[in-house]
């Protein structure tokens, strides 16, 4: 009896693009297509309605991918700035009680 991780599987792009197409251009439902593919059908839908917002066909104020992974940057940009200025306040602590001394 295996155990199966907990983590999903990672998918590369071309996978997801190729899966989303089969499922747009197919007959098919999405979750019939995520069986063939071995993916799971939550996931397979996720990916349609993210291709959809890109070609801008979805609800009003959806992100994009692009849109996704820059507020994705700048979140890391922002934590990263915050991060060093609470170590510039410690250090500019520091040396004043230094220079008290």
């Amino acid at each position: 009896m295996s155990k199966q991780s907990n983590r999903s599987k990672r998918y590369t792009a071309e996978f997801k693009r190729d899966a989303v197409e089969l499922a747009l251009s197919s007959d098919r439902t999405v979750t019939e297509v995520a069986r063939d593919l071995g993916v799971s059908s939550e996931g397979l839908r996720n990916w349609v309605n993210q291709a959809k917002v890109d070609r801008g066909e979805g609800p009003t104020g959806a992100l994009t991918s692009a849109e996704r992974e820059e507020l994705a940057r700048l979140r890391r940009q922002n934590r990263e700035q915050q991060q060093t200025i609470e170590f510039l306040k410690k250090a500019a602590a520091f040396f004043a009680q230094e220079t008290l001394k």
